[in-house]
């Protein structure tokens, strides 16, 4: 399997940063147009053979401003979607604990694996689509540098079932917005080799300050 290289969109108009958007297709904001200018930059001295996105606006534009740099056509994919979030979707976490406790108390701790989001998608329908694009890659030889511009619910599915983790941990990490991770693959197995490096935000305003 090629290398991975995992990037995050950028923060949206309607605040990613402190609200679930999942099916909603909402559009980068300012800062996350800046932020996808410093992710072409970071990655424009990088070797890439091939540009996957999601097919929603905010990874899309993400993708096309790093592309730029690459000629590169990007192939939007609808499996690389966010999960749909259901009737939580939009709301921050602080409104999720008001109105959905237990929720919000799982939400923090180990995912049980029928884990479903109310009215929304459950993780292994996630991670069912995730599976159905990973075998996009077995076209691709050891040697290509594939980027991967989604989401953080997608992110965290590719890395986890190429590194063969179990689903209770599904929320140990986290992948900020516009960052950037390297999943390497070899025949004994992958190799997170680079997780949530946002060094090339450095200086930019932070998601929650005032613009």
């Amino acid at each position: 399997m090629p290398k991975l290289l995992l990037v995050r969109h950028g923060e949206t108009e309607q605040k990613s940063s402190e609200r679930l958007w999942g099916r909603t297709d909402v559009k980068l904001s300012r800062l996350g147009l800046e932020q996808a200018e410093r992710l072409r930059e970071r990655l424009a001295g990088v070797k890439i053979d091939t540009i996957y996105s999601s097919s929603m606006k905010r990874a899309l534009t993400t993708a096309e401003i790093i592309a730029a740099e690459h000629n590169q056509a990007v192939i939007p994919c609808v499996e690389l979607r966010e999960v749909d979030f259901g009737e939580i979707e939009g709301l921050s976490f602080a409104e999720i604990d008001q109105r959905f406790p237990e929720l919000a108390a799982e939400l923090k701790t180990e995912r049980r694996p029928d884990f479903r989001y109310p009215g929304g998608e459950s993780l292994g329908e996630l991670g069912a689509r995730v599976a159905k694009f990973l075998k996009r890659l077995n076209q691709h030889t050891d040697g290509d540098s594939i980027l991967v511009v989604a989401h953080f619910g997608v992110l965290r599915s590719i890395i986890y079932q190429l590194m063969d983790m179990e689903l209770r941990h599904f929320s140990r990490f986290y992948l900020d917005l516009a960052s950037f991770s390297i999943l390497e693959h070899y025949p004994q197995g992958a190799i997170l080799q680079r997780l949530n490096d946002v060094s090339h935000l450095e200086g930019l305003e932070r998601p929650g300050q005032s613009s």
